[in-house]
């Protein structure tokens, strides 16, 4: 299971329709099936006799909602991009999973990023998307309901990814790396060589490394010129993969040097003793 933060946007027009590999539509109803989660606040909005099926420009506006109701709140930093976007993706292999299961994985990560916060109240607005097979999209709205502005954790991506080999463990998934292919261990070698190790490891990590991110963002920018008309974005859209490849390409080559690095030098064998005939004078 790999997680993946997108770009924050100003609208959930964009991600909602990435999500479902289609354009947003006032006709389309989304039914418990494609939306198999949102934030627990929503069951509070809905009355009983209300219709349960909400178009996808029903959602995106549901979820655009805290922008009319607090047009001034915005970032310490004073950005107004409010919509988060995550995603995961499941191994080729897995299984597939029961909406329960999709749910579960929803309101897990939705904790582990700190959209959703038990016992709070006026949090943050989410939904979580089941459009496209081994696929999950997870929306938020940054700005809480009373207006404050909920800053993600620093270190979203790492606790992302931790919370996905959880979850991989708990519904008996294909781990990320299976086999072999763990790294040695750093602690053996009394000199610079693990520090130096660990940094390379950090730089190629590929949940929570720069250049994962980096390589997510150009892989997100191609998969939308793609779909844009005319030739030219097409060729881009194919140089976007081909940088993308390349920078995967780094993060291998970092994680090899990574390894050489901590592996144990190899004693030199002592010189063989030479045997001599004695002989008698």
């Amino acid at each position: 299971m790999i997680p993946r933060l997108n770009a924050r946007t100003h609208t959930p027009h964009d991600p909602l329709a990435e999500a479902l590999r289609r354009p947003v539509s006032p006709n389309e109803g989304l039914t418990e099936h494609t939306i198999v989660a949102h934030w627990p606040g929503l069951d509070y909005y809905t009355l009983d006799d209300e219709q349960k099926t909400w178009t996808s420009v029903q959602w995106a506006e549901h979820l655009e909602g805290p922008y009319l109701e607090h047009p001034f709140a915005a970032s310490p930093d004073d950005d107004r991009r409010a919509i988060l976007h995550l995603d995961v993706r499941l191994h080729p292999d897995d299984r597939e999973l029961t909406g329960p299961e999709w749910a579960e994985v929803a309101h897990r990560l939705a904790r582990v990023a700190g959209i959703e916060i038990p016992g709070k109240e006026h949090g943050c607005r989410w939904i979580a998307v089941q459009a496209q097979p081994g696929r999950l999209d997870l929306i938020a709205n940054l700005i809480h309901l009373d207006g404050a502005w909920h800053a993600p954790p620093p270190d979203i991506l790492r606790r992302l990814a931790g919370e996905a080999r959880r979850i991989e463990q708990d519904l008996h998934l294909i781990p990320l790396r299976a086999g072999p292919t763990t790294r040695p261990s750093i602690r053996t070698a009394p000199t610079a060589s693990p520090q130096l190790a660990s940094v390379l490891a950090q730089l190629a990590d590929e949940h929570a490394g720069p250049l994962a991110t980096v390589r997510g963002l150009v892989e997100h920018t191609a998969h939308r010129i793609a779909r844009q008309p005319g030739a030219s974005g097409t060729d881009t859209a194919y140089r976007l993969e081909l940088i993308a490849r390349r920078l995967h390409a780094i993060q291998q080559d970092l994680d090899s040097t990574a390894a050489r690095l901590v592996q144990p030098r190899v004693a030199a064998a002592p010189p063989a003793v030479r045997h001599t005939a004695h002989r008698s004078p």
